[in-house]
């Protein structure tokens, strides 16, 4: 029985972004717990469970985790009063929170989660639009993110909004471009003489078989790692909130399901930024370097694929970690600290790094 194309595409999008919201819920209730936990404090353990003749439906062990948090965080942001200021410009006020969040579920488009391997062999990614330019495309329209925020700071028209705003596009610009000069060299690699031309997300975490790109690469890994905590707005360069000093930043105005969409949108932005970082990065769905699906017999058929995802979601939850493990570990930078670490430290290390990764593929290539 053959399926129509464009409902598998429908119901494959559906999913992927049921999942990746629901991965979103689970991260605010990750932080908290991760966050009481380097606090020393017990987090949320109370959430009341669905009982069934006086017994919870999921056990005590489950209500003592929070497992149900999210919800009546969800519901919160949905029924409370949603208070727009006299003073905003409504239309872009109202129109910020949804440009904040939308690019971030646009990129999990060209984002592949795993593989799918026929029984004859073939390779099908597991991945909504499998696009030969879809780290361009992944870089075009993740920085949109960046316009809701500056949208909300002006639109707001009060003084620690318009500041926020201010601050979050100077930040996107300042580490952008070492953000893009430090995949360069993978770019290069994957596209040596001899190789296939590609920018396909799928091809370059095909391309890790061996050598993972973080053991090759570690320079790139580290200024991007660091851009990427710069382009997501986390601690320690939360410049465009900065609680200490601007009370919210840019959405200090916003209430209710307007704030809940910058909530949101900022952990979207997190996990699409764990995926691609794990995917140029930490060899995709690879379990090990030089460790394969493939060389273990185990990448055929449904279990493959199960195994695919589940290996790529591991890191990527592994990534998440780490984002919330330094939020709660380190102090923020001042405003000129983060602006001298962009322009003078990593924009230059990361052209130096693209012009020595250059010419030791030079050298590889024409040696061998």
């Amino acid at each position: 029985m053959e399926f129509n194309p464009i409902i598998v595409k429908f119901v494959y999008a559906a999913i992927v972004v049921v999942v990746i919201m629901t991965l979103c819920a689970y991260a605010v209730l990750a932080e908290r717990k991760i966050s009481s936990w380097i606090q020393g404090r017990v987090g949320p353990n109370r959430t009341a469970l669905p009982i069934i003749g006086g017994i919870p439906l999921l056990g005590p062990f489950l209500t003592r985790l929070g497992i149900f948090q999210p919800l009546p965080d969800g519901l919160k942001f949905l029924f409370k009063e949603d208070v727009v200021p006299g003073h905003v410009n409504k239309v872009y006020f109202i129109m910020a929170p949804i440009l904040s969040l939308v690019p971030a579920l646009t990129t999990v488009a060209v984002v592949p989660f795993g593989q799918f391997v026929t029984k004859t062999g073939e390779v099908i990614p597991l991945v909504l639009a499998n696009v030969n330019v879809g780290l361009l495309f992944l870089f075009a329209v993740s920085s949109l993110g960046v316009y809701g925020v500056v949208l909300a700071g002006w639109s707001s028209n009060s003084k620690y909004p318009f500041l926020g705003g201010i601050r979050a596009s100077a930040q996107m610009i300042s580490y952008e471009l070492a953000m893009g000069v430090s995949v360069l060299p993978v770019l290069l690699w994957v596209n040596a003489p001899g190789k296939e031309g590609t920018m396909n997300l799928f091809d370059i975490a095909q391309a890790q078989n061996g050598f993972w790109f973080a053991m090759w690469m570690p320079l790139s890994a580290i200024i991007f790692l660091v851009c990427l905590f710069a382009e997501t707005n986390r601690l320690p360069f939360d410049m465009a909130e900065s609680e200490t000093e601007l009370v919210s930043g840019f959405h200090t105005e916003y209430s209710s399901f307007k704030f809940g969409l910058f909530f949101v949108g900022e952990y979207a932005h997190m996990i699409i930024g764990s995926c691609v970082f794990t995917l140029l990065f930490l060899g995709g769905w690879n379990p090990l370097p030089f460790v394969t699906l493939e060389t273990l017999g185990m990448d055929k058929g449904i279990l493959g694929a199960a195994l695919s995802v589940g290996i790529f979601l591991g890191k990527m939850c592994a990534m998440m970690f780490l984002f919330m493990w330094v939020r709660w570990t380190l102090p923020r930078f001042r405003y000129d600290q983060v602006m001298r670490l962009g322009w003078s430290i990593l924009l230059p290390l990361s052209i130096a790094n693209l012009i020595a990764y250059a010419l030791i593929i030079f050298y590889l290539d024409t040696a061998l």
